[in-house]
């Protein structure tokens, strides 16, 4: 999120002497996106971040995909699969490609390590539970319904406090605000449906200087590798500049609506390579006299459409519950199930909560989905039989 913030300590002038109150400096880190030419943040640590005891490969994490056979609508239903692990390791991979990945988690195991992805941002959405984020630039409480966006190269780890229920999208690249909410200077612009405001950074920022035994798990190009120091690696005293997590609920965006129905754009959250991320929330209908509330039939030629229902009644489809997921890939169309047009005449209002992944790649589906895979789903627009 490109504007200005800054937390702790810092020296009055960037990449100049800093002391600690023994009279040792601190050790300034740039981080920074596209080498020196996107935004970026420096930090001062207690510890120079390069200072490591050991390294040595964890883990492989590629993704297992499946063999199309057939072009059809998936329904995956993620609350039947079981919680475990922690919140990196317990995720639940259900579908990707080469620009981002999608899948689940609900964490039993706490992390007694940190983790870092070298790859992308990432964005977390809680569907359920309540905890921290701690990262290197200072912690953020989370709670139902909001979105954490993590930069990529950053020190976190995740702590429920309650039982928590994440959707998590991984990139291969930046995640960002809409271009089109933007001004030349970053500035979200009026008629963005949420503002700066809206937006909450990190709360407190602890400084750590404890010694010990700590490792920071790194993913890099579908590897993870685990270094470990002899400090703690949140031991930044202060931080500056435009690139740091942060959180913004789903709650706070605000719905564009009109006298007819409003295509998916209107709900546009993020963007990021080759996808886009939307929010689907409570809203009024669409008020011109004859409007059809329920979304029109349309082929997604160039996308692959994808839904996570987190809550409420979703106007448009039936048997779909909370937790599910669904897939309407390119070059078929989709649309309301039979009865929902109809059904959708006169109505005033919808409490519907979802968050929406639009990929301008073709998705494939992962092996870990097909367990949980509703196999009727794409008879479901079948009308019912006498």
């Amino acid at each position: 999120m490109a504007f200005y913030h800054r937390m702790g300590e810092v020296p009055q002038k960037r990449h100049t002497t800093f002391y600690k109150p023994n009279g040792a400096l601190y050790r300034e880190q740039v981080m920074g996106t596209k080498g020196f030419s996107g935004i970026q943040s420096i930090l001062y640590h207690h510890n120079p971040p390069t200072q490591v005891r050991e390294t040595r490969k964890y883990a492989d994490v590629q993704l297992e995909y499946v063999e199309q056979v057939d072009l059809k609508h998936q329904h995956f239903q993620t609350f039947n699969l079981e919680p475990g692990g922690d919140p990196i390791f317990g995720r639940k991979y259900l579908m990707g490609n080469s620009d981002v990945v999608m899948g689940v988690c609900a964490p039993t195991e706490p992390m007694d390590y940190f983790y870092r992805n070298a790859d992308g941002d990432e964005v977390v959405f809680v569907h359920q539970g309540e905890g921290e984020l701690q990262t290197i630039f200072g912690t953020l409480t989370y709670k139902p319904g909001d979105y954490l966006v993590i930069p990529i190269g950053t020190t976190y780890r995740i702590v429920p406090s309650t039982q928590s229920r994440f959707l998590v999208i991984e990139s291969q690249n930046e995640i960002v605000p809409p271009k089109r909410y933007r001004n030349e200077h970053g500035q979200l612009l009026e008629h963005s449906p949420f503002c700066e405001r809206d937006i909450r950074l990190p709360e407190k920022l602890e400084t750590h200087v404890e010694s010990g035994d700590f490792e920071v798990r790194v993913k890099r190009q579908s590897v993870v590798y685990s270094y470990f120091f002899d400090f703690h690696p949140f031991d930044v005293v202060g931080w500056d500049g435009y690139l740091y997590p942060y959180a913004l609920s789903i709650h706070d965006f605000e719905p564009i609506t009109g006298r007819i129905h409003q295509p998916p754009p209107v709900h546009q959250t993020f963007a990021g390579q080759n996808f886009v991320i939307c929010s689907f929330v409570p809203r009024m209908y669409d008020y011109h006299p004859d409007a059809i509330p329920a979304p029109y039939y349309h082929s997604n030629v160039e996308s692959d459409e994808v839904l996570y229902y987190v809550d409420g009644n979703f106007m448009s489809r039936k048997g779909v519950y909370e937790g599910s997921i669904t897939l309407h890939p390119m070059g078929i169309p989709h649309g309301p199930h039979p009865g929902k047009v109809e059904a959708s005449i006169g109505k005033k209002e919808t409490k519907e909560l979802a968050v929406m992944l639009d990929t301008f790649q073709p998705l494939r589906v992962t092996r870990e989905a097909l367990p949980i895979e509703d196999g009727a789903y794409m008879s479901s627009w079948m009308p019912p039989r006498d």
